[in-house]
């Protein structure tokens, strides 16, 4: 048998995390005196040790540790492991897309955006509709997509949305994707046939990952206000490269905004963009 302190040097944990381990029902010893409360570690519970002591490197909460280690069936302990390391991982990527925002926010001189009015006729596409809240897009996306994917075969131009902008402004609004097709589309389950309408529209193109295209609507919003133009519909993008089927540093995303020019610019307008 092991005295706390020798099973503390063994595993490297401190004898207080082995008491707060011991109270919590993670790891208990062996054997406690029952006239001095001694604490007494049999070898074989390092790797169980170990085991505690690396999930909660990874910040896995102490009622999570103590499922996984409950838990019989190694196949299930690995879906336990693998959801937490999906939350690492997710909380990584928001963090990683924070920093890069960030810092092209900081640059000393941050570049104008390239920018152009353009006449976007009235085109015939295949969409799903859907009202969705902003962190559900991607996933909502990517479904709707599937759909349209399984259903035309031979689209006539890249992949598009229609985001209303209640989505920016309140977090949740109507989303609109579509591809652009030669010949009307029956409707099949939520792929119907429908035609966007023309539009005057603000025109820029962001590249690369979507993580920091908040930031490029923002520049375009800014281009906007200066040429005394108003936001009169929902923001179109459309997916000149990527997202589906390219890496992330490829990708192209046209940002179009519907507009109107008005007589003067001020404050309130630029409050009304997304």
């Amino acid at each position: 048998m092991l005295t706390i302190g020798e099973f503390s040097r063994l595993t490297h944990l401190s004898i207080r995390t082995l008491r707060r381990y011991h109270e919590a029902g993670l790891l208990e010893p062996a054997h406690v005196d029952p006239s001095s409360g001694y604490r007494y570690y049999d070898p074989g519970q390092i790797p169980s040790a170990q085991v505690i002591s690396r999930l909660r490197e990874l910040d896995v909460p102490l009622a999570d540790v103590r499922r996984i280690l409950l838990t019989p069936d190694p196949t299930v302990r690995a879906h336990l492991v693998g959801e937490h390391l999906q939350r690492l991982q997710d909380q990584l990527s928001r963090t990683q897309a924070a920093v890069a925002s960030l810092q092209r926010l900081l640059r000393p001189e941050p570049a104008g955006v390239a920018a152009e009015l353009r006449h976007a006729p009235a085109r015939r596409v295949a969409a799903v509709r859907g009202t969705v809240t902003h962190e559900e897009v991607l996933s909502w996306y990517a479904g709707a997509m599937a759909e349209l994917d399984a259903v035309i075969d031979a689209p006539t131009g890249p992949a598009g949305g229609l985001y209303d902008n209640a989505l920016f402004s309140e977090g949740r609004g109507d989303v609109l994707v579509y591809v652009p097709v030669a010949a009307p589309v029956p409707d099949l389950g939520r792929v119907h046939g429908t035609e966007l309408p023309p539009a005057e529209l603000a025109v820029t193109v962001h590249p690369g990952t979507h993580d920091t295209i908040d930031i490029t609507y923002g520049e375009l919003g800014r281009w906007v206000a200066e040429h005394a133009l108003a936001v009169a519909g929902p923001v179109r993008e459309t997916y000149l490269v990527g997202p589906r089927d390219t890496p992330a540093e490829e990708w192209r995303t046209e940002i179009g905004w519907p507009v109107f020019r008005v007589a003067s610019a001020g404050p309130a307008r630029a409050e009304s963009h997304p």
